[in-house]
């Protein structure tokens, strides 16, 4: 007589069987690591990244505290006010210590206007050394690099000379002008070229052959193909460029004198110069307007910043 062979148990008696038995999973969950072991591959992170906040986050405190401190002195000054005021602000707009507002305006109308003016000169710049081939290219990269290197404050007494010149012949644009000053920080214009460059040297030259089959001319290739799709590192520039203008005081401090031509680096800094202990909060109030226009204009170029770099490239 043939003995029958039993037949295998199913997947659920199986799994039954297992669970009865304590088996364990075929699949277990990998247990992350604890004690010495996650210190040393995470906990150690969370600590270094609390001293950059703590780090960060500490001046902005002291100034927001003395900017709203009624007493507005170094030694009331904490990083959390005991009282909360707006006097600093008032006496700081009504022109108690200076025409603040004045400085305001002529600093935010230089830096939209310089700031646009670098990028444009640069991106100008960029896309003839990327995309065209001629004579002294190679040497005049290397100058542009070689000329970084050194700060624009070394040129300051041949500027001035120049400027004192300039103003015996346009007065508009000597020294003491914010014409004048605007095209002193013109100088800086090609600084941004080896990076725009860079993201010229990306687009593929497919685009600009194609157009140029369909008779499109270099300057509708540049502005109508090319420059849309450099849009992040065109907005990445003009906030480098506008905060760079913004935040400049050294040239500013020997280029301007008139408190009508100012603009607001220099002005709070003869604001705090004059009494450094008891005008802190006046000075705290305007670092946290001075830090306005930055703000905004971050704000609206974050979605120029983070946009693809050939989004769209292929719409018609």
């Amino acid at each position: 007589m043939t003995t029958p062979i039993p037949a295998p148990p199913t997947t659920a008696a199986t799994t039954a069987d297992r669970a009865r038995a304590g088996a364990a999973p075929s699949r277990t969950a990998r247990p992350g690591p604890h004690g010495a072991r996650w210190w040393r591959e995470v906990g150690w992170r969370h600590v270094v990244a609390l001293v950059a906040v703590a780090f960060a986050v500490f001046p902005v405190l002291f100034i927001l505290s003395a900017a709203f401190n009624p007493l507005g002195t170094v030694a009331s000054t904490g990083l959390v006010p005991r009282e909360f005021t707006l006097s600093n602000f008032t006496r700081l707009l009504s022109g108690e210590r200076g025409p603040f507002v004045r400085w305001y305006a002529n600093t935010v109308v230089l830096c939209l206007v310089v700031s646009a003016a670098q990028v444009f000169a640069s991106a100008l710049a960029a896309y003839a050394f990327s995309r065209f081939r001629f004579r002294g290219r190679r040497g005049g990269l290397l100058s542009l690099l070689l000329i970084q290197m050194f700060p624009q404050f070394l040129a300051v007494i041949a500027i001035f000379s120049m400027f004192s010149g300039v103003g015996e012949v346009v007065p508009a644009a000597g020294l003491n002008t914010l014409v004048g000053y605007g095209l002193v920080l013109m100088g800086g214009a090609l600084l941004h070229v080896w990076l725009i460059k860079g993201f010229f040297d990306t687009v593929p030259r497919e685009l600009d052959e194609a157009a140029t089959i369909d008779g499109a001319s270099h300057a509708q290739v540049f502005f109508r193909i090319v420059l849309p799709l450099i849009a992040p590192v065109l907005a990445t520039t003009a906030l480098l460029s506008f905060v760079g203008v913004i935040n400049e005081f050294l040239i500013a401090g020997i280029f301007l004198t008139d408190d009508e031509s100012k603009t607001l680096a220099v002005g709070l800094y003869g604001i705090i110069d004059s009494d450094r202990s008891n005008n802190l909060g006046l000075f705290a109030a305007g670092a946290v307007l001075f830090s306005v226009p930055v703000v905004l204009l971050f704000q609206f170029l974050q979605r120029f910043i983070t946009g693809g770099l050939t989004a769209g490239s292929v719409k018609g």
